[in-house]
């Protein structure tokens, strides 16, 4: 797995590259991250990256030239090492909003270039000829993509096997197909009290198949309560089963009173 990033902020990365889980991981050479700068790729004494937009307007416009010497040096580079060809993805606002299959998908494949905008926006022209993927975090808007970059790196490291210490604690999270699509279940560990609070006696019995009961039917309570369109997500793929029905019905039915 190999990230190619296309930054004019490449030390914002060492937080992935250097630190937890993906720091490790990348010390372990499970996966690899590259830095591109654009200034690198500038002719004048300036290192220009940037001008005017074309029809006035606020802010100013990151240039063709040197992001399209990046990203072609970042595929000389992938090519050099082996690395089939893969997606140039624009990290934008304007993109599909990213989510846990798409981290899935990508951590099935061989890495991807991320491109970085920053100031008013991107020459359009660059979109158009290399990125082949929009991806965003959500309905607002960050000050470049790094951070956004650095969030779709760690979603997708983390998925690798072998990075976490226990490949089921991947499993076990919010949104995996594993859990329907649903959120986690609530988790517990010691003390066994706490100021009068105790941990939910089924966790302390030993008994897993009650345990799994339990954690099915408090993931079901917490999805309905806060992303209730998960719920639905879930129905219409056909992952939910008759208990997990007849539960949710029944929880509808205590509300309703």
């Amino acid at each position: 797995m190999r990230f190619d990033v296309v930054t004019l902020f490449g030390a914002m990365f060492d937080a992935v590259s250097e630190l937890g889980v993906t720091g490790r991981a990348h010390a372990q050479g499970r996966w690899a991250l590259h830095r591109w700068n654009p200034r690198d790729f500038t002719v004048d004494v300036h290192r220009t990256v940037d001008d005017r937009p074309y029809g006035g307007g606020p802010g100013m416009v990151m240039r063709v030239e040197p992001l399209e010497k990046a990203v072609r040096a970042a595929l000389e580079g992938r090519a050099k090492a082996g690395l089939p060809e893969t997606e140039v993805i624009l990290l934008s606002p304007q993109g599909r909003r990213f989510d846990q299959s798409i981290a899935q998908s990508m951590a099935r494949g061989s890495g991807a270039i991320l491109v970085c905008g920053r100031y008013e926006g991107i020459d359009q022209r660059f979109i158009d000829r290399w990125v082949t993927q929009e991806l965003s975090l959500g309905d607002f808007v960050l000050s470049g993509g790094e951070i956004a970059a650095m969030a779709v790196m760690d979603a997708v490291v983390r998925l690798l096997p072998g990075v976490l210490n226990d490949d089921e604690s991947a499993v076990q999270d919010s949104f995996n197909e594993h859990l329907s699509g649903l959120l986690d279940c609530p988790h517990y560990t010691r003390p066994e009290v706490y100021e009068g609070e105790a941990v939910p006696e089924v966790l302390l019995s030993g008994h897993h198949a009650n345990i799994l009961r339990w954690r099915r039917r408090q993931s079901l309570a917490v999805t309905l309560r806060k992303r209730p369109d998960l719920i639905e997500a879930a129905r219409a793929r056909g992952w939910l089963s008759r208990d997990d029905e007849k539960f949710l019905s029944d929880l509808q039915r205590e509300d309703d009173r």
